[in-house]
């Protein structure tokens, strides 16, 4: 089955990344990106060993976010990020094939222990079943 593996942060993070800590959890220093850099391209290339993974990329800050809706005459409203009212984002993702949910649900577990600064936010990881067969009515 496949699975949709996704690992979330909040723009305060990528600030923190950044060397630019806040109430929301310290500033990176260059030992722990390498830490958690490593972690994650450990992870990554075991997981294309086993067959497993399908693709997987770490997103770009928040800033760099763009949402298009319609208005109410149907054209098409853009606004461009980042936005304060959004608590949490997309951060990065996993596509994996796995044998069951129990073994994804192994890899994010893994993957919440990825090193970061002591006092860092953690987020769940959240697993999404990717739906291959589509929308059924009976």
């Amino acid at each position: 089955m496949k699975y949709l593996v996704m690992v979330q942060g909040s723009h305060a993070d990528y600030e923190a990344m950044s060397g630019r800590g806040s109430a929301q959890g310290p500033a990176w220093d260059k030992e722990s990106l390498k830490a958690m850099f490593d972690f994650m391209n450990t992870l990554n290339k075991e997981l294309v060993e086993s067959g497993e993974m399908l693709d997987g990329q770490g997103l770009a800050d928040p800033a760099e976010t763009r949402l298009v809706s319609l208005d109410a005459q149907g054209s098409p409203v853009v606004t461009d990020g980042p936005y304060a009212e959004t608590k949490e984002v997309l951060a990065g993702y996993w596509v994996l094939d796995c044998a069951s949910l129990d073994r994804v649900t192994e890899i994010a577990a893994r993957v919440m222990r990825c090193p970061q600064p002591a006092g860092a936010p953690a987020y769940p990881v959240v697993i999404r079943r990717i739906d291959e067969t589509g929308p059924v009515q009976d």
